[in-house]
């Protein structure tokens, strides 16, 4: 998984005083294997289609703030917490992003949208831990998922 080892690792830098932040991008790394079945292309375009939410819907903070409006405080709130995630449905999803939004992704992808809404659904609250390792979102995350958008896409970052 190089390629997404190196947008994963650019994203926060990778010391080795930051285990934290590596064991996040370990389960990350995992999240998108098991999603890509092992294909790097597949899965730089999962984690590039979850960023691009992310950055079209107004960044990490709006996002967030889209799930706590839509009843699911608790749910981003533990993406941004230390400790473990808690999980959201592809339904949920959909609720949050809109079925236009989630139907343009899907299209994009190759898959439904209601399979697209179930790999968001498992993508998203690692992603978002792994962009908040600090318990906040940075004040550069926009900055950071355009970065790793440009890497993905084969620009330079």
């Amino acid at each position: 998984m190089g390629l997404i080892d190196a947008v994963l690792s650019s994203l926060r830098g990778s010391s080795p005083a930051n285990a934290g932040a590596q064991s996040s991008q370990s389960q990350l790394a995992a999240v998108l294997g098991s999603l890509g079945q092992g294909n790097e292309a597949q899965t730089g375009n999962l984690l590039a289609a979850a960023m691009s939410m992310l950055q079209q819907h107004g960044g990490l903070a709006a996002v967030l703030d889209r799930f706590r409006e839509s009843g699911m405080a608790r749910h981003a709130d533990s993406w941004v917490s230390p400790g473990a995630n808690l999980p959201i449905s592809g339904d949920q999803v959909q609720q949050v992003f809109g079925e236009p939004s989630i139907s343009r992704v899907a299209s994009q992808m190759g898959q439904s949208p209601g399979q697209t809404s179930s790999v968001l659904a498992q993508l998203l609250p690692e992603l978002i831990n792994h962009l908040t390792p600090q318990g906040q979102v940075p004040p550069d995350h926009e900055d950071l998922l355009s970065k790793a958008l440009a890497m993905l896409r084969g620009g330079s970052p």
